[in-house]
């Protein structure tokens, strides 16, 4: 079932970019930013990201916690997050368990080609693990200002 606002949030474990297991569940009583992109180190998840890296100190003092999530693996999410000085985890989705769980991994198409790939989307989980607000139409230049409007 696709994730819902007013719904528990699908707990997972997945590791970040070090190999460290991540569990959603295990940041209950902190509000959590889970942001889908396509991949490392392209124009527009470069973009969001870095977006995201300089608002961040703002995100935190909302009290914010944030994962990137894509179906990168551990190294790229470490060349990534060192090449762009990214200060938040990239979980490591290589196996599409998360994208499942969040229905993220959708049918695309680009130039008439048609192909699976993961949807630009933002999950905010509230405090109690609970889907506060789902950002579908991602603006990469300003998602921060985008998640504290909400």
């Amino acid at each position: 079932m696709k994730p819902t606002i007013g719904k528990p949030a699908p707990d997972f474990t997945i590791n970040d970019e070090l190999g460290n297991p991540v569990t959603l569940s295990a940041y209950r009583g902190k509000k959590v930013v889970l942001y889908f992109y396509p991949r490392d180190q392209t124009p527009g998840c470069t973009e969001e990201a870095c977006n995201l890296r300089d608002n961040y100190s703002e995100l935190l003092s909302k009290g914010y916690v944030i994962f990137g999530i894509s179906t990168d693996g551990e190294e790229s999410h470490r060349k990534f997050i060192e090449k762009e000085n990214l200060p938040f985890r990239l979980l490591a989705d290589v196996n599409k368990i998360v994208h499942m769980k969040y229905h993220t991994w959708v049918d695309k198409q680009m130039f008439g080609k048609k192909y699976m790939g993961t949807a630009r989307v933002t999950f905010i989980v509230n405090e109690e693990g609970i889907v506060e607000d789902i950002i579908e139409k991602v603006d990469t230049k300003n998602h921060s200002a985008q998640i504290l409007s909400r």
